[in-house]
Parts: structure tokens; C-alpha cells; sequence
């Protein structure tokens, strides 16, 4: 299993919100780059950024800031927010970014994720975010009667190369993952599943790690409040 460490850009900082709430932003840091430098030097082997301030915009607003951070590391870097159209994701493929996630415009125009999928084969993933169960869109502010499972049966096919399963109600919140929601939708598709939401301590990877079936998580606030320590939390992902 993979530990992806996040990096939510907003305003150019790095920040970690509360349940997905843009009021609640609490700025760890303003140097995006330095962050990516130290997690790439820990031994990480992947990063996972979001544009918070795009996700709600519709297009991308951090540039700037995901641009400094693919020049200081060689890793490879997974994007997500606001990543709404064919030239978006050919742009930030194009600079760099090893895969992109799509989130809102896999609900609203799932043909535009096949199509990008076709084109960028392995580059293309897909953002699951929900509420009790319902996927949320429009970073996360606006909440659909679509079931977690019923959108990844629908890209089943699609050819994309991951999913990113995100319990809302659990980011930020340090209480934990939702493991048996991650499981079942692990256990559901054969799409790649990668956990995130909740992860505040060793035991909640390890958790993950063996409920088999789940590819990578990623971690944010806890790695930037000191609650999980990164070189520790990289060696229980690892079976």
C-alpha cells in the first residue's frame, strides 16, 4: 500500500481543512514547495495535491504553486481540483503531473473521463467524495442522490487508473478512516482503491493496509500536527 502525503493548496499555502469546509482552513505552511522537498526526502514515492481554491472555481488557481513544487521534486506528483475539461488535464500532464483526478466532471460528464482515460492511459483517476454515502461534486459543497459504489460501477470500464475514495464527514477530523466503506468499495470494482479521510495514527494504516484489497491513503493533517510520524507511517504501509 501506498502512503501519499497531502498538500491542499489554497491562497498558494499549504492548509488542511475540517470536513472539507474552505472557512475552516488552518495554514501549515507557506512554502508548498520546501513541503514537497521534505516529504520526497523522508522516502515518500508518491505526493497527492489539491487545488482547494480550483475545485470551487471550476479551473485552476493554484498553478503557481503546483508548478513550483513539480520543479523541486522528482517523484510523482497526483493533482486534483478544478479539473473540469480535456485541455485542463493535457496542460497539467503536459508540465509535469503524473496523474490527474477528476471529481466533479466524472458525475456530470462521465464521457469526458473516458475519453480522457483512452488518451492518458494510467493517468487519469478518479475523485470519490461522499457524504453518508452519496457522492458530493463542486468541491464538496454541492451533494448528489449518486452512491459511491453506482459512480465506480459506472467507470468500471472507463480504463482509469485509480480511484480516490474520500469520507468527507472524516477529513480533518482525526477520528479515524472509514475502513469498512473503503473495503466494501475495494471489494466492489477492480479499479485501484486509494483511502482517504481520517488517518490520524499508525493504527488506522495499518487498518487499511490489511484490509486487503486497498491500494494506497493519504494522509494530511495528522503528518503536519506530528500526530503520525511520516517515516514510521511509510514503513506500516508497507506489507
Amino acid at each position: 500500500m501506498i502512503l501519499y502525503p497531502a498538500i491542499d493548496l489554497k491562497d498558494g499555502q499549504c492548509v488542511r481543512l475540517l470536513k472539507g469546509d474552505m472557512s475552516t482552513a488552518t495554514v501549515f505552511g507557506e512554502d508548498p514547495a520546501a513541503q514537497a522537498r521534505s516529504f520526497a526526502d523522508a522516502g515518500c514515492e508518491w505526493l497527492h495535491l489539491v487545488d482547494l481554491n480550483g475545485a470551487f472555481a471550476g479551473e485552476p488557481v493554484n498553478a503557481a504553486a503546483v508548478e513550483a513544487i513539480l520543479a523541486a521534486v522528482t517523484i510523482p506528483v497526483q493533482l486534483g481540483g478544478g479539473i473540469r475539461t480535456l485541455d485542463t488535464i493535457e496542460m497539467w500532464l503536459s508540465k509535469g503531473v503524473a496523474r490527474v483526478i477528476l471529481g466533479t466532471v466524472a458525475v456530470e460528464n462521465p464521457d469526458l473521463v473516458r475519453e480522457a482515460a483512452g488518451l492518458f492511459p494510467g493517468k487519469v483517476a478518479v475523485g470519490l467524495d461522499a457524504r453518508n454515502g452519496r457522492v458530493a461534486t463542486r468541491g464538496w459543497a454541492e451533494k448528489t442522490n449518486m452512491t459511491v459504489t453506482a459512480l465506480a460501477d459506472r467507470l468500471e470500464d472507463a480504463g482509469i487508473a485509480a480511484i480516490v475514495y474520500t469520507d468527507i464527514d472524516r477529513d480533518g477530523a482525526m477520528r479515524g478512516p472509514n475502513v469498512k466503506a473503503t473495503r466494501d468499495l475495494a471489494r466492489a470494482t477492480s479499479v485501484p482503491v486509494i483511502a482517504s479521510g481520517g488517518v490520524s495514527k499508525l493504527s488506522d494504516i495499518v487498518a487499511l493496509r490489511d484490509a486487503m484489497g486497498i491500494a494506497g491513503v493519504i494522509s494530511g493533517r495528522a503528518l503536519y500536527d506530528g500526530a503520525l510520524d511520516l517515516r514510521a507511517a511509510l514503513q506500516a504501509a508497507r506489507p
